[in-house]
């Protein structure tokens, strides 16, 4: 069939790029899936058949133009399938978080007002059961994963290879009206309508036309010279605006090839042995692999710790020079080669990283020790800015201009100003289209001329043109002696410690910082089993004495570092308590993108803040708690209010360091 095209030639619909592709990269794998520990794979054209026939079925069950389809499951090939076969029908995919529990999954389906639902398995299968009552628009349930499901009512669900089974028997009859649907999509039609995550309120539908996705993948692709042979791993949230960008726009835009693990219990391994050439990550995960590497070093014999402290330190001096071919001395790059046999090879191969050309970072600010250790081996680890609404990209890093205090320049195709107040704007063929029912909420954060509020702070260097990002502009504020406080930097440091999970710091508008710190309970616990600490619960391991200590001289390091930047040398903590829970996304205490609710929690354990500031050594408190089953319970505490060391700036404990 014939495809049609901007006036400049590109391709106007994700369906138009996949048929491109079934013809230009017809057998190169598309999508790759492990399941029961056999990977499997998928050309174009085998996808291309996929996708078209999951279309014809979907219009056999009586999907109609503009109804929104709700996609709930893990990063599997059929869901991604799924996402395009709605769009060829003139529909409208709407991904979900697969964690939501039901009640979240409720507001987004009646938000939406879905008609049709693609689960992933029974677990998700019986969330839509549950809120159906209350639902009554919701007229199919389609399941890819068939177990524990034989006995459940069907006559309004279907086993998705049942529905392709439908499709292949309609094809002679429904196969003009598929046509005719596809060739209607325009630069305009929607792609996809994705959920912020809700970090304020209730989350907002934001509508992404083919344009906002196809721009963007296009310019962003040619940037990075994303390539047919490259791969990525797929195993971030489906409905988060990175997956649909890297899993479906750039791969359907580059032919490169996307591939699901097992599940996420097995993602490392399996991102082993895909060894992807093209990698995202949300900080968080970095984090979390650095903590598993250290864990991994402790418990290492005398000779491999020596080893590796070697060599990483000279990982740190030469590695980044390298990586930006930047003048090294001959010397220095043997002891780099050196270390490459020895570490940092072995190490990359163990991470699965071996074979990255390009990687992000985005979400939230990374810690800069935390981005400059990935940077040390030789991994070509960036930073880009941006979000839902402008379709992934507001600014990149180009090869050889990557620091860890930038998030570089803007990406290609947009613009990008700071307005007097100090708040981030930007203008590109990627801005959203509209917040779905919500004009109010449009007008306030898109203007006439197309510009976006960000919400970020942020300034442009001078001479580099590269944009910093201090905070979100919302939790930048002032401390009571009018100096700056800008939180999300000092939790950053704080996250870069193994043993630290999650930070929040308190400060604005006070006399000074105090932090809520969870402790990491991988990295905590072990420590605790090779010291011979007994402990029977993370409560009890959290306020242990030798762990206080161990934090403790965390936050003093993070102060003689925050003492160091005469901008936010106010911002060093003077008070902590270590949480007896994991800040929990179930809780309501972060988003489902694992970003911190500050309001929320500052609300929620309002007695902790008091502690913190009354000068109080010892805090009781009761706490809800959400268990796996949904079941609501509590949780009693009494916690330490420990104090911090903090540095004068241009003290002789400043100048020592």
């Amino acid at each position: 069939m014939t495809t049609k095209s901007t006036p400049q030639g590109d391709l106007v619909s994700v369906p138009a790029l996949l048929f491109r592709n079934a013809s230009q990269f017809g057998s190169a794998p598309a999508y790759r899936e492990k399941e029961f520990g056999i990977w499997q794979s998928w050309t174009w054209a085998q996808t291309a058949q996929e996708v078209r026939e999951m279309a014809l079925g979907l219009l056999v069950l009586g999907l109609k133009r503009g109804d929104h389809v709700a996609i709930i499951g893990r990063n599997r090939p059929a869901h991604y399938w799924s996402m395009v076969a709605v769009q060829m029908c003139g529909a409208i995919p709407v991904p979900l978080y697969q964690d939501a529990v039901a009640e979240e999954m409720a507001y987004v389906l009646e938000h939406a007002g879905a008609r049709f639902v693609i689960c992933g398995d029974q677990e998700q299968v019986d969330k839509v059961i549950e809120v159906q009552q209350r639902i009554d628009h919701i007229d199919q349930v389609v399941y890819t994963d068939k177990r524990g499901l034989r006995k459940y009512d069907h006559s309004a669900m279907n086993w998705m290879q049942d529905v392709q089974a439908e499709g292949r028997a309609a094809e002679t009859r429904l196969a003009g009206e598929l046509d005719a649907r596809i060739a209607e999509l325009t630069y305009d039609s929607t792609c996809v309508m994705l959920y912020t995550s809700g970090t304020t309120g209730k989350p907002k539908g934001v509508v992404l036309s083919n344009q906002n996705i196809i721009e963007t993948s296009r310019n962003s692709s040619e940037f990075d010279d994303l390539r047919s042979s490259d791969s990525v791993l797929a195993y971030l949230p489906m409905a988060w605006v990175g997956d649909f960008i890297f899993s479906i726009g750039q791969a359907y835009w580059s032919g490169f090839c996307v591939c699901c693990p097992e599940s996420a219990h097995t993602m490392m391994t399996d991102l082993r042995e895909i060894g992807p050439s093209y990698y995202f990550a949300p900080p968080r995960i970095f984090e979390q692999q650095l903590t598993d590497v250290m864990i991994r070093m402790e418990d290492a014999g005398r000779f491999k710790k020596w080893l590796f402290d070697r060599y990483m330190a000279v990982a740190r001096r030469v590695g980044p020079a390298l990586l930006d071919g930047k003048e090294v001395s001959a010397w220095d790059r043997l002891a780099y080669a050196l270390g490459h046999l020895f570490v940092y090879g072995p190490l990359k191969n163990t991470l699965g990283f071996s074979n990255v050309r390009v990687g992000y970072t985005a979400g939230e600010a990374i810690g800069p020790e935390i981005f400059d250790f990935y940077r040390a081996l030789g991994i070509n680890l960036k930073q880009l800015y941006g979000q839902t609404e402008a379709g992934v990209f507001i600014t990149q890093q180009p090869d050889g201009e990557v620091r860890s205090d930038t998030v570089g320049v803007p990406s290609p195709g947009v613009e990008v100003k700071i307005d007097d107040d100090g708040e981030v704007h930007y203008r590109s063929p990627g801005v959203f289209v509209e917040y779905y029912k919500n004009p109010e909420s449009t007008a306030s954060t898109k203007d006439a001329e197309g510009w976006v509020a960000t919400g970020d702070a942020g300034f442009f260097e001078e001479g580099t043109g590269h944009l910093r990002i201090i905070d979100r502009a919302k939790d930048v504020g002032k401390m009571a002696d009018g100096s700056l406080f800008a939180p999300k930097y000092v939790e950053n440091k704080l996250k870069f410690y193994p043993d630290i999970l999650e930070a929040v710091v308190f400060g604005r508008d006070r006399d000074m910082c105090t932090a809520f710190i969870n402790i990491d309970l991988n990295a905590v616990g072990n420590w605790a089993e090779r010291n011979n600490v007994a402990y029977a619960s993370y409560q009890e391991l959290a306020g242990h004495p030798r762990v206080l200590e161990t934090i403790a001289n965390h936050v003093g390091e993070v102060n003689r570092s925050v003492a160091e930047d005469p901008m936010l040398s106010g911002c060093q903590i003077h008070r902590f308590v270590v949480l007896h829970k994991e800040l929990d996304a179930d809780d309501g205490e972060l988003t489902r993108t694992r970003k911190v609710r500050r309001a929320v929690i500052g609300d929620k354990f309002n007695d902790l803040v008091g502690a913190l500031y009354d000068g109080s050594r010892t805090v009781s408190t009761e706490t809800e708690v959400t268990y796996e089953d949904g079941r609501k319970g509590s949780i009693k505490a009494t916690l330490t209010v420990c104090d911090a060391e903090v540095v004068t700036p241009g003290s002789k404990a400043m100048a020592a360091e």
